[in-house]
């Protein structure tokens, strides 16, 4: 009795398989390992490759989403009209034997044709614009928390323990002190009389934390870091800014009846 072997229909009739690389994209148009064909990654390749799906009549693309390689061709795809699926590895991993290049993409062509791949969730473009100013906002804060560091280090090191005195060296009172230190200020007491009238600590004892021993290498660092902080610090408010505008363009055009579909409006 002859074993019957159970075929699967074909889904995706004009499908390509796409292997992502961080220097160059193999492309499978079918099942031929003739076909097969290696692109750069330049913006010029890219559309070397979508001339070449035209050729072969290709309307559905399906790619691994390998790191952040994938991105710019997703969307060079997506604004030349082609459906673009993105698949997780974990579907595409199943290939027996030695892996090459040739061998993935054509593995992702014959699922897709076959319709055994599923998309992954993108975000919208708005979603992904405010992605990417929240990470380099976190970015920028957490560079600015480096500096901040680095001030309290040299301050402590000097024995200015500006630190115990104020909870926030970097609030309006510790950097007019700091500031003050700069310009060459050692008078404890005229220091101290920089702080907030509505600090808990008394004068004296504000005074007492700016006795110290006054080094040249540490107050250079010290200044240094301030100038860094400054810097970022203005970097934080200018992407604040542009968040802000983003956002404005999720609100909706006529007025809702519940603040939670205002602004947030974008995530739905």
């Amino acid at each position: 009795m002859e074993k019957q072997t159970a075929t699967l229909p074909v889904v995706n009739a004009h499908a390509a398989g796409i292997d992502i690389g961080s220097r160059e994209h193999w492309v499978a148009v079918d099942q031929d390992k003739e076909n097969v064909k290696a692109f750069g990654v330049y913006t010029q390749d890219h559309q070397h490759l979508i001339d070449h799906l035209r050729k072969y009549s290709i309307t559905s693309v399906a790619m691994e989403s390998t790191g952040s390689y994938w991105q710019t061709l997703f969307n060079a795809l997506q604004k030349a009209g082609f459906d673009v699926l993105l698949v997780g590895g974990s579907q595409t991993k199943n290939v027996h034997g030695r892996k090459t290049d040739i061998i993935d993409c054509l593995w992702i062509q014959r699922l897709h044709s076959l319709g055994l791949l599923s998309g992954s969730f993108l975000l919208s473009d708005t979603l992904q614009e405010l992605r990417t100013y929240y990470y380099h906002r976190q970015h920028l804060i957490e560079q600015q928390a480096t500096y901040t560091h680095k001030m309290q280090k040299a301050l402590r090191l000097m024995n200015i323990r500006l630190d115990v005195a104020i909870r926030d060296i970097t609030g309006k009172s510790g950097l007019a002190i700091i500031e003050a230190i700069l310009a060459g200020n050692r008078d404890p007491y005229a220091l101290a009389s920089l702080v907030d009238i509505r600090m808990k600590k008394s004068k004296e004892e504000i005074a007492q934390s700016l006795q110290g021993w006054w080094r040249q290498e540490l107050l250079f660092e010290l200044g240094a870091a301030l100038d860094f902080y400054k810097l970022y610090q203005k970097a934080l408010l200018e992407c604040d800014k542009i968040i802000e505008q983003a956002l404005r363009r999720c609100e909706p055009t006529e007025s809702v009846s519940t603040p939670s579909e205002s602004v947030w409006s974008c995530y739905i």
